[in-house]
């Protein structure tokens, strides 16, 4: 039978907004002020702990009714769109901060991982840090020094351990404030966005330890935009939209649906206003759009159909020589491709006049895999002076048109889905 190490019941926790503050005083307003202050201040202390049943237009839940448990062993993802409520929930059950109503159960020794430097003192020195984190989490001085050495290695800061860690970068935090909570044993470990921080080596061997945690049997709980880490590593996810818990399961079937509440696919992109278009004074953007062999506006292509990326933007200025560069990411945010205007010999590099351009972009059939895509377009000008870039202008669905299949309907692996030539001969009989 299941052993629940975090039991989650009924969470809710409700934030007042505050008011804007003038920015300056008179003299008399602050003498006034001094002397009233007590009890204004016991007012607005009351204000804050204290609500109505109803509800409040100064007030806003973060979280509404949450209830989920986590077994032990277990390493459960937790997604959800930016103000989704995923950090809240995060800093409640490592008891930063407490709920407006419901209950937490935590059974074990709890690490946590939630902003860049949490639980680190800014005038003490990594190696200090490390004995001031150990003892917080209740390790004894012994155990701390058998992992010393393991965690300065990990978070390859060998130089700058006996420094203060006012003095260290983000990512030299974030490298020794994972290597802290991931080698001090804690028996559940939580883990928000903070990993983005890192650069992309880092985040690899972060996300490889995170899969060494998991299989020794401690209990994670994992907060992440990336989705392709949450499927690997999750076996199951939670999905949170507003504050409330809209889906709980498998971690492919919740990320499916996250994928499916993004507001669906936009084909095209328009800027109307010529003034508040992406660019400069010198060229503009003034359209993305994602078109089939015939040139008609699409959201759905088949792998067996050729399409076209088509970016239109405008010369505000003789002489400009501008291009355009389009990057397509899949729907985990892995970059597909990106490809560069420069291809286009008549008009690379050379002199613009005053107009309207549309630049297209050839994506031959075969290419993609099914799955949905984003695109993200950038306009440059001169030796690739980047004017603008525009994310997610627009998005769309590779449908498999099952040309290659011969009868196979299981997952197809990889990005793409090349035809790529194969022969075989007989090169010799019994």
């Amino acid at each position: 039978m299941a052993n629940p190490l975090i039991r989650v019941n009924n969470l809710s926790k409700r934030y007042r907004i505050g008011a804007v503050q003038r920015g300056y005083k008179t003299f008399r307003e602050a003498i006034v002020e001094g002397i009233t202050a007590p009890v204004r201040n016991f007012g607005r202390l009351r204000r804050l702990t204290r609500f109505k049943n109803g509800e409040e237009p100064d007030t806003i839940w973060a979280l509404k009714d949450v209830s989920f448990e986590v077994n032990e062993g277990e390493v459960l993802g937790i997604i959800g769109k930016n103000g989704a409520g995923k950090s809240t929930l995060l800093k409640i059950l490592a008891r930063i901060t407490e709920p407006t109503s419901g209950s937490v159960e935590i059974y074990g020794r709890v690490s946590s991982l939630l902003e860049v430097g949490t639980g680190f003192h800014p005038e003490l020195t990594g190696r200090e840090n490390i004995f001031l984190n150990g003892a917080i989490l209740g390790m004894s001085k012994k155990e701390i020094e058998r992992k010393f050495d393991e965690i300065v290695a990990f978070s390859e800061i060998e130089k700058f351990i006996d420094t203060p860690v006012k003095r260290y970068s983000s990512g030299m935090y974030v490298r020794l404030a994972f290597a802290v909570a991931a080698h001090l044993e804690p028996e559940i470990l939580l883990v928000d966005e903070v990993l983005a921080v890192g650069d992309a080596a880092f985040q690899k061997k972060c996300l490889g330890k995170m899969e060494e945690v998991a299989h020794g049997g401690r209990t994670v709980l994992f907060v992440s935009h990336n989705m392709a880490a949450v499927q690997t590593l999750c076996s199951r996810s939670v999905l949170l939209e507003n504050g409330c818990l809209v889906a709980e399961g498998p971690s492919h079937a919740v990320v499916q649906q996250y994928r499916g509440s993004d507001g669906g696919n936009r084909s095209a992109y328009v800027w109307e206003d010529p003034k508040t278009a992406p660019g400069n004074e010198l060229v503009r953007l003034a359209a993305v759009s994602i078109l089939n062999s015939c040139g008609r506006t699409v959201s759905s292509i088949g792998t067996d159909e050729d399409f076209f990326i088509e970016v239109k933007y405008v010369v505000l200025r003789d002489g400009v020589r501008p291009g355009a560069t389009a990057v397509l990411f899949n729907q985990e945010g892995t970059c597909i491709f990106s490809s560069l205007s420069n291809r286009d010999k008549d008009w690379h590099d050379k002199p613009h006049p005053i107009g309207l351009y549309r630049s297209t972009c050839l994506v031959p059939m075969s290419l993609l895999s099914d799955g949905e895509y984003r695109l993200t377009v950038l306009l440059w000008e001169g030796s690739y002076n980047l004017v603008c870039r525009s994310d997610e202008t627009v998005r769309f669905h590779i449908r498999d048109a099952g040309e290659v299949r011969a009868g196979y309907y299981g997952g197809w692996q990889g990005v793409i889905r090349p035809a790529l030539r194969w022969s075989t001969e007989r090169v010799s009989s019994p």
